[in-house]
């Protein structure tokens, strides 16, 4: 069997989505399966990334060629509002758009259970849920003492260290986290990653107003650090995993601080139905500080983190390669 693993604009997309393709890719490369990334009709198969206007091209001509065209669901019009500037006006014309996309999908792949509900809406191609996993090896020596102690130093951290780890924008819950590090500034807050997905010149023009203002008017125990080239060290230095994004297909950088045994604190969204409140994480709807402040007691920290490191495992990539193999072998 040979796919046509295509991502349209592949270097231009950061975060989750791009780390979702690179989870695919390996999965291919461990189990053998042979791929090309280029929109190649002559394979078996057509797994399709990103549905702009060449990934369009080649779902039609598959279709009529008799390829069977795959869809990953990773963009919907209520992901991606709040997200940049002008998101939200651009996210009215994206649902029929997306709608028009996916209907060319001879099977959709959704990354969760809630993304498949709101798929749904969208087309009514066959849908499958695979999640888009983590790679346990890109954590390795997250545990590691001297990692911590180098990024609590870098960024001037006292333990318990609430932090985040992704693209600075409001869906993540942005006001949330500000503000609830405003109320607890006993506690340390901080946000790794990219201000946006572009970073240097797009910066200005991709950032909202809000988001800007946010992240300028945030307390001194909020730190935001920029892009982090190791993101092991973000895992090692934090202790609470706070998640307050108030809409999300699955959630990646959730299922890695769980894998490093990080207890999370998550918005009360559907996104999260899988997950057992005071189990493997804490939910609440709109306050946090309850939820945050009984974690930094140590014993309930660490049991919190331990059921969510046993809880990840069925997000491991193994697990996750069985799933897409399967789908791959039963639509080609």
């Amino acid at each position: 069997m040979k796919v046509s693993h295509y991502f349209e604009w592949e270097e231009y997309i950061t975060g989750g989505h791009h780390q979702s393709v690179q989870n695919q890719r390996k999965i291919l490369d461990r189990r053998g399966i042979e791929y090309t990334t280029d929109p190649d009709l002559d394979a078996d198969l057509l797994h399709l990334n990103n549905m702009g206007p060449k990934s369009i091209y080649y779902a039609k001509r598959a279709r009529r060629a008799g390829v069977p065209v795959v869809v990953h669901t990773h963009q919907t019009a209520e992901d991606f509002r709040e997200s940049f500037a002008f998101s939200n006006l651009l996210a009215r014309p994206m649902k029929p758009y997306l709608r028009y996309a996916y209907s060319l999908a001879d099977h959709l792949v959704c990354p969760s259970e809630y993304n498949r509900r709101v798929i749904e809406e969208y087309a009514d191609a066959p849908t499958t849920v695979i999640s888009n996993g983590f790679d346990p090896e890109m954590l390795a020596g997250v545990d590691d003492g001297d990692l911590r102690a180098e990024y609590l130093d870098r960024y001037d951290l006292e333990p318990p260290v609430v932090f985040n780890v992704g693209h600075v924008i409001e869906r993540k819950g942005l006001a949330s986290f500000v503000e609830t590090a405003r109320r607890m500034p006993e506690l340390d807050f901080v946000w790794f990653g990219y201000l946006n997905p572009a970073g240097g010149d797009l910066d200005r023009l991709l950032r909202s107003r809000n988001t800007k203002k946010l992240v300028e008017s945030a307390p001194d125990n909020c730190t935001f650090t920029g892009y982090v080239e190791d993101i092991r060290g973000a895992y090692a230095a934090g202790d609470v995993f706070f998640f307050p994004t108030k809409n999300e297909n699955e959630g990646m950088a959730l299922l890695e601080a769980m894998a490093c045994g990080k207890p999370p604190v998550v918005r009360d969204i559907p996104t999260f139905g899988w997950l057992e409140d005071g189990e493997e994480c804490l939910k609440a709807s709109e306050e946090f500080v309850a939820e945050l402040e009984s974690l930094t007691d140590e014993d309930r920290r660490d049991r919190i983190g331990r059921a969510a490191e046993e809880k990840s495992r069925e997000f491991r990539l193994d697990a996750v390669g069985d799933d897409l193999e399967a789908l791959y072998r039963r639509v080609a």
